[in-house]
């Protein structure tokens, strides 16, 4: 029988799990994340790998938006989740008794996105995933990049639109700070956009969604967007053009061959990689950009917990000296 590997991805709002077993990834878990302390967020993420584990399972990867000391799977600090400062490889490996690593979310996403067949299929690669923040993955030379001491790739804390022309008053911000990726073309900033455009425009999908439910967020944005709303058009418009200029800053730094959107709000598809396109080639240093590809996850939502389990499989691998291609394939088990 197939060696198996669990994926867990921890978003602010949902946790998905699921396991990777002869190249097939099962269907998700999803619950809505335990905000309410660190203990009980732990407490869920332990019955989550419980419930999926079984005889079979060699390693679990939990992927989640925080700064991640790799090599000890101490999380250090979290924007979005009430995990901070805790040894949560540690705890979780002897609760469930199996080694657990702990990469962040973005890294996992990208992992996943250049992977094709259990080997790395595009050697550099920059990985955006648009949900309830900002997070970043780069697959440089054909490995996940790391930094060198914990959780490279924060992309969402970079400043993309801040205005210091008569310094910088508004220092000291919390994070994500005024100005940053994250604060302008996130879920939560969709949905700032979303109620904006319903005050302004009753009449319109996202006026009337309002009217009848109290509220408005990104998926009504996105509903209205795909159905032809055109102030639900505007609100992704205005997105997918502040997305562009980090995109631009990825391109200008790394030059990769692929840059990838994913997390929840990829789902609008070309809605939102045409204006981030066209903002990130108005930004972009000329020529830069030849050889690049900007385009949606390939995976969508699900690239984050393919790629956790992925990561699983490869530590696996280089812990036991096996092939990762076969391990995944499920040629390898004993």
């Amino acid at each position: 029988m197939s060696d198996q590997f669990i994926g867990v991805d921890v978003g602010g709002t949902k946790i998905a799990t699921a396991a990777l077993e002869a190249g097939e990834l099962t269907e998700s878990r999803i619950v809505d994340t335990e905000q309410g302390s660190q203990e009980a967020l732990l407490e869920q993420l332990a019955r989550a790998i419980e419930t999926e584990r079984s005889r079979r399972t060699k390693a679990v990867c939990i992927g989640m938006p925080s700064i991640i000391e790799f090599a000890t799977g101490r999380v250090l600090a979290s924007v979005n989740i009430p995990l901070h400062d805790i040894p949560l490889r540690a705890q979780l490996s002897e609760r469930v008794g199996v080694p657990v690593y702990v990469e962040n979310d973005a890294g996992c996403a990208a992992l996943a996105e250049a992977f094709e067949g259990g080997r790395i299929t595009c050697s550099h690669l920059v990985m955006l995933t648009i949900g309830t923040g900002v997070g970043g993955g780069w697959v440089l030379g054909g490995r996940l990049y790391r930094g060198p001491t914990t959780s490279a790739a924060e992309v969402g804390h970079t400043i993309v639109g801040r205005d210091l022309a008569e310094g910088d008053t508004a220092g000291g911000d919390p994070f994500p700070q005024e100005g940053s990726l994250e604060r302008l073309s996130s879920g939560r900033a969709l949905d700032r956009l979303a109620e904006a455009a319903a005050s302004e425009y009753p009449t319109s999908h996202l006026g009337k969604a309002r009217a009848e439910k109290g509220r408005v967020d990104g998926y009504d944005v996105v509903a209205g967007a795909q159905a032809g709303d055109e102030p639900a058009r505007y609100c992704l418009r205005v997105l997918g053009e502040r997305l562009g200029v980090g995109i631009a800053n990825a391109i200008n730094t790394f030059d990769p061959l692929e840059v990838v959107i994913g997390g929840g709000v990829s789902r609008a598809g070309d809605l939102l990689v045409e204006p981030a396109r066209e903002s990130a080639l108005r930004h972009v240093v000329p020529g830069l950009v030849l050889h690049t590809v900007i385009r949606i996850a390939l995976h969508g939502p699900r690239a984050g917990v393919l790629g956790a389990a992925l990561l699983a499989a490869q530590e696996y691998a280089e812990s036991t000296g096996s092939n990762l291609q076969d391990i995944v394939a499920g040629e390898a088990a004993t």
